[in-house]
């Protein structure tokens, strides 16, 4: 369920992204529960590093040491200004210039399913870890799909309304616990542990924010451009960058956007998977 503490800090750093806050605040008390305490660790697909300060705490746990990897230049140079990293590469997952066998853990929050082709990033974390090192990531599942509300225009259908939000999100795949088994499994990277999480009511709560913030954006940009280049567009995410929303300001939209959640039962819309790399 989601964490109203965790709601709170997202709101502060995402002051123009209430969707994505709550998604975070409902996925990364799952992903804390695996985080590594010790060793090298890269994020793949840091972001601006937010998410990650967050999740792990700023100041890092004394013995871990972490790098990042974003494709996007904008978000590296945010994530390059806080001391989390000892180094970030901007480049695809698939071409990080980092030795063999050199990282204990690689991290990958919500980023597998933006990628469209995901087996030469498979193939590199599998390189990049250690014999023994471990991949921890989440992703979405075809529970997604189905716990989402749909249209509110009775002349969209439900299929179109999918594939609009699919390309509105960048969204490639919604594989099940056995495919991701299958394709790491080719990998040499053995799933040790699965945990489902984002239950029906946190996904259309999540919906409906999102039909208010990122859909309108969305919409400006004519369906054409991802909200976050619409963000950019508008000055949005530079202002973002240079703005904490105040503390009781947040908790109050916190608890707002949070109001009357209870647990619904159906299929877990995400999925966290632990995989270790073979000897």
């Amino acid at each position: 369920m989601i964490n109203r503490g965790d709601l709170v800090q997202f709101l502060r750093v995402y002051s123009f992204q209430p969707a994505t806050a709550f998604w975070r605040a409902v996925e990364v008390p799952v992903l804390r529960q695996f985080l590594p305490t010790q060793g090298i660790c890269l994020d793949l697909g840091c972001g601006d590093g937010k998410l990650t300060a967050i999740a792990f705490g700023d100041p890092l746990a004394p013995g871990l040491t972490l790098v990042g990897v974003d494709v996007d230049a904008d978000e590296t140079l945010q994530a390059a200004r806080r001391s989390l990293y000892t180094r970030i590469h901007t480049c695809p997952a698939a071409q990080i210039p980092e030795p063999a066998l050199s990282f204990d853990c690689i991290l990958s929050n919500s980023v597998l399913e933006h990628i469209p082709e995901i087996e030469p990033t498979l193939a590199s974390v599998a390189n990049l870890l250690k014999p023994g090192g471990h991949f921890l990531f989440t992703v979405p599942t075809e529970g997604f799909h189905q716990a989402l509300a749909g249209p509110l225009n009775p002349r969209i259908t439900r299929e179109t309304y999918l594939l609009e939000m699919d390309r509105r999100l960048a969204h490639f795949r919604y594989w099940g616990a056995g495919e991701w088994r299958d394709h790491l499994a080719a990998h040499g990277l053995e799933v040790v542990r699965m945990v489902e999480y984002f239950d029906p009511a946190e996904v259309r709560r999540w919906e409906n924010i999102s039909r208010l913030t990122a859909g309108i954006l969305y919409a400006l940009g004519r369906r054409q451009h991802a909200p976050i280049q619409v963000q950019k567009k508008l000055g949005l995410r530079q202002a973002q960058n240079a703005l904490t929303l105040p503390a009781w300001f947040a908790a109050g939209l916190a608890a707002l956007l949070s109001a009357g959640m209870r647990p619904a039962s159906g299929p877990q819309a995400g999925l966290l998977i632990v995989a270790r790399r073979q000897a």
